[in-house]
């Protein structure tokens, strides 16, 4: 439950070293760099006679090497009333494992030999006028949006709390004019402002594959649902809910009717694999009066002998572009069509509808839409069976078929036919009557 470990205080290392490479954030674990900025070198709050403590990745308590006598530590969760650890010392570092969102109550008493234990720190955890950091993996753009809610759900239940968001660069133009009571910055401001040296409690969000034990997450993602692991992270009300933007020109970018469309991802499984699918959904698409724009990054992508690309009648609309012109487009398209990937998470924050294709994820993975896809009479859902790790190192990766004629049958047996059929259920369809942002995002 808790480390405890005597330590010369100049010595203390981060404690979010202890997360295992097999746990890092998906995307962030391909990296040989740390997944998140680490804590303070040592806990940052003072307490009485050279006592330390906070809360940055769980609760940490030090207290100074003592020639005589010891120390007993306990540590509480004020909400459900457990003890959750107790230690007596002559001086250590104590890190609870659990990582995420507990109200910690922390005791520290003093002995001298027989005599009556003193009390000498009583603290319980208070956000009030407190520095709080959440941490989010960079190189991924759909997890940072499905989670941002969680965090501003977090700041209006800590109303009092500094709440200060690390993630990407890339990201932050989306979000920060909508969230004025939020500072967002980068990873490497983090560490260049010393922003760590400040902060009362910080926690990381991010899909941790391997924590059996639940110390990065109360409970399995993959039980929760892509967007609701952060609010189990961060204790707040997991209802699903998609971020705020606040675009620096939400003009209509076309006058002619027009549908986005984005046809990779990072991983062969989330492809719509089935080999014409996507042509005869634009052709469709076409003959129904719309542009279809293509907004993935690249032309082209896959790994191996898997590559796709820009489908034959879709518009090249690829390219590094900033966000907020994609969050434009998609703001006044018709409707989204894409698949498990960053630009669906995007579409959704948009107000757009979207037409979503997955058969490896299960639909509690995702946001909910009325126009999802999926072939039940197909293998399906690997992605959230904890029996399956997923392996972001295999482009390929099909737990239950790989190299088999059943290899990725999840995408390949959606036909075109069940995704023009969804289509046609949009309001408004062909009736080309789009010329304002979606009433979804103005409500």
């Amino acid at each position: 439950m808790v480390n405890t470990t005597p330590v010369d205080p100049l010595s203390v290392q981060d404690s979010a070293s202890a997360l295992p490479t097999a746990a890092l954030p998906l995307k962030a674990a391909v990296v040989s760099r740390p997944a998140y900025p680490p804590a303070a070198a040592i806990p940052t709050q003072i307490g009485p006679i050279g006592i330390r403590f906070d809360f940055n990745q769980g609760a940490r308590i030090l207290v100074p090497e003592r020639a005589t006598g010891t120390w007993h530590v306990r540590l509480r969760d004020l909400d459900s009333g457990n003890i959750l650890f107790e230690s007596q010392n002559t001086g250590a570092l104590v890190n609870s494992s659990k990582r995420w969102f507990v109200r910690f109550g922390v005791e520290i008493w003093s002995q001298d030999g027989a005599d009556e234990k003193i009390e000498v720190l009583s603290h319980e955890f208070d956000l009030d006028d407190r520095e709080v950091l959440i941490l989010f993996p960079v190189g991924t753009l759909g997890d940072v949006l499905a989670w941002f809610p969680s965090v501003a759900r977090f700041a209006d239940r800590h109303a009092g709390a500094r709440v200060t968001c690390a993630l990407s660069a890339l990201i932050i133009p989306l979000l920060q004019d909508a969230y004025p009571n939020l500072n967002l910055v980068t990873h490497a401001e983090v560490v260049e402002r010393k922003l760590a040296e400040t902060m009362y409690a910080t926690y990381a969000v991010g899909l941790f594959f391997d924590d059996n034990a639940c110390d990065w997450q109360p409970t399995d993602f993959r039980h929760d649902g892509l967007h609701r692991t952060a609010a189990y992270i961060l204790g707040v009300d997991p209802t699903e809910m998609p971020p705020h933007m606040k675009l620096p020109d939400e003009s209509r970018p076309l006058v002619e009717p027009y549908v986005c469309i984005a046809v990779q991802s990072s991983s062969g499984c989330k492809y719509w694999t089935n080999p014409t699918g996507w042509l005869d959904v634009v052709a469709f698409l076409r003959a129904a009066g719309y542009r279809v724009l293509c907004i993935d990054q690249k032309p082209a992508h896959g790994s191996g002998l898997m590559w796709t690309q820009i489908p034959h009648g879709a518009e090249d609309e690829t390219g590094d572009r900033p966000l907020v012109e994609r969050a434009r487009l998609l703001r006044h398209a018709d409707f989204f069509i894409g698949l498990s990937s960053g630009l669906t998470w995007l579409a959704w924050a948009a107000g757009t509808p979207v037409v979503l294709i997955s058969g490896f994820t299960h639909p509690t993975n995702e946001f909910a839409t009325p126009y999802r896809v999926t072939n039940w009479h197909a293998c399906n859902s690997c992605w959230n069976d904890t029996k399956h790790r997923f392996d972001h190192h295999d482009f390929l990766w099909c737990p239950r078929h790989a190299g088999t004629s059943r290899h990725f049958e999840c995408s390949r047996l959606i036909t075109a036919s069940a995704v023009t059929q969804t289509i046609r259920r949009i309001p408004g369809f062909a009736g080309h009557t789009t010329t304002q942002p979606h009433a979804a995002y103005l409500t």
